[in-house]
């Protein structure tokens, strides 16, 4: 089994949208049995709350369901048990490395690094922007998504 946990501020727009994403790439390939797939937030703003309402609008338009999500907090103990610790952005990477058991930090990573076509490395945060925000975190997040997959199968699988 392969573990997968993506991370944002307060799990309610692109950690989740990751997620979701992430799930349907997983299930599109046949592997949802051996590629877990969760997200976090650093913060505990919203924990027990479902993603942002623009973020499920934006994702169903895809044909991507994010209604089931909850926000929780990442732990340490998130670090120890999962594989790919996949932060949005600089300063939740900053954060989880703070929070990380000795030994595991080269398991935290920005999401961006899997979509090196990209010209951008950190995820936007498009919780006070408009409604485009949202398609362009998804653009983002499907992009890195793909090249995620195809990371893990060519050296995990």
């Amino acid at each position: 089994m392969v573990k997968v946990l993506f991370v944002c501020l307060g799990n309610i727009c692109r950690s989740p949208t990751a997620e979701g994403v992430f799930r349907a790439v997983v299930r599109a390939h046949g592997l949802e049995e051996i590629i877990e797939v969760d997200s976090a937030g650093t913060h505990a703003y919203h924990i027990g709350e479902a993603p942002d309402a623009r973020a499920q609008a934006a994702a169903v338009r895809r044909g991507i369901d994010l209604s089931e999500l909850r926000g929780r907090q990442a732990t340490r103990c998130d670090i120890e048990s999962f594989d790919f610790i996949l932060a949005m952005d600089r300063e939740n990477l900053k954060y989880l490395r703070a929070l990380s058991p000795p030994g595991q930090e080269q398991k935290i990573r920005l999401f961006l690094e899997f979509a090196p076509a990209r010209p951008e490395r950190e995820v936007p945060d498009p919780y006070f922007g408009g409604e485009s925000g949202f398609d362009r975190v998804l653009d983002m997040v499907e992009e890195a998504a793909i090249g995620l997959l195809e990371h893990i199968q060519r050296e995990r699988l």
